[in-house]
């Protein structure tokens, strides 16, 4: 079974929200199904990256890939602009999209709200873009976020549409992954429940952070003033904090803090200080093979090119079959 990721866009660094809520899931993923993963390097041009920035980027993420675990033997990971088939069905899908459905699309909606000065044909074409990623390969699964879920159903939308114009069962309707009820959330540093750059990039730690820069993150974290009474409930910033020892701390760390805040005696500068040095513990060993695989030009090249032969030979033959549906034949 056909399994697509539906990439994530060369913007930055990924955080430790990243890795437990997809990257530690997607290493399981590989070893059972047959995965796409790719780096959505077309996704970003709606926000005009410099050239320069772009492949820097698209570097990095796919530095950060591999140090994770993902296996260019097991997988396939490849580049989404090594892919022209993909372009190519993009287009032949927008001929049927209609204008309306794509101007509903929740995530167009509020790209007009939040960036009126940059309304582009990219950001309204996004859902088709996306519909094409996932069935190029003809995927039967994809792991979706929440923010993901109605371009998913536009997907399976287009996919339906094909398939009854041309009166051919073809393209199979995608639908999402099932992680199960385990997915880590890691929540923010400045009190909101969920990691993000997006919103405070300041409250991210990044697998590529050094531990000067997580050290001071950590230190400026979200508190309180303190346990007035343990039995009242817990701050956003507090409680992530000691969510974030969970995760990352041994567990007779967490508990001699846990006993220090019900004691009323707990001191959350030693809190944090100790956190920081057990989020450094976990990070290292992902910035190291990250430096290690940075530097290593001629490996990357060989894993980007094959991820690019491996994606081409599924999506060549479906784009070639897509050709002979339509009514493109040679003469």
């Amino acid at each position: 079974m056909a399994i697509v990721v539906s990439g994530i866009r060369p913007t930055g660094n990924l955080h430790l929200g990243n890795y437990f809520g997809a990257l530690q899931s997607f290493v399981k993923m590989q070893e059972e199904n047959q995965c796409f993963f790719f780096i959505a390097d077309y996704h970003s041009l709606t926000t005009h990256p410099t050239p320069a920035d772009l492949h820097g980027n698209v570097k990095t993420v796919l530095v950060e890939f591999l140090a994770c675990g993902l296996d260019p033997e097991k997988a396939t990971l490849y580049i989404q602009s090594d892919l022209p088939q993909t372009a190519e069905l993009y287009l032949l899908l927008n001929m049927n999209a209609y204008i309306g459905e794509l101007e509903r699309c929740t995530s167009f909606k509020e790209k007009i709200r939040t960036q009126p000065q940059n309304v582009n044909a990219g950001l309204l074409t996004y859902p088709t873009l996306m519909a094409a990623d996932i069935i190029i390969h003809k995927a039967h699964q994809v792991p979706v976020g929440k923010d993901q879920e109605q371009h998913l159903e536009m997907t399976r939308t287009f996919a339906n549409r094909f398939n009854r114009m041309y009166n051919i069962d073809f393209f199979p309707e995608p639908v999402a992954y099932n992680f199960g009820e385990n997915l880590v959330k890691i929540p923010g540093l400045d009190g909101n429940l969920k990691m993000s750059k997006s919103d405070n990039e300041s409250s991210a730690i990044f697998l590529a952070d050094s531990p000067e820069i997580i050290r001071k993150k950590v230190m400026k974290a979200v508190t309180d003033s303190g346990p007035a009474n343990p039995d009242q409930p817990r701050s956003q910033g507090v409680e992530n904090l000691f969510t974030l020892l969970s995760y990352f701390s041994f567990p007779e760390t967490a508990a001699f803090f846990e006993n220090q805040y019900n004691t009323g005696s707990i001191r959350y500068g030693d809190m944090k200080k100790q956190l920081a040095e057990d989020i450094i513990r976990f990070t290292t060993p992902f910035r190291e093979k990250m430096m290690a695989l940075s530097a290593d030009e001629g490996y990357l090249k060989k894993v980007a090119l094959m991820g690019a032969e491996k994606a081409q030979a599924s999506a060549g033959k479906t784009l070639q079959e897509v050709r002979e549906i339509i009514g493109f034949k040679p003469f």
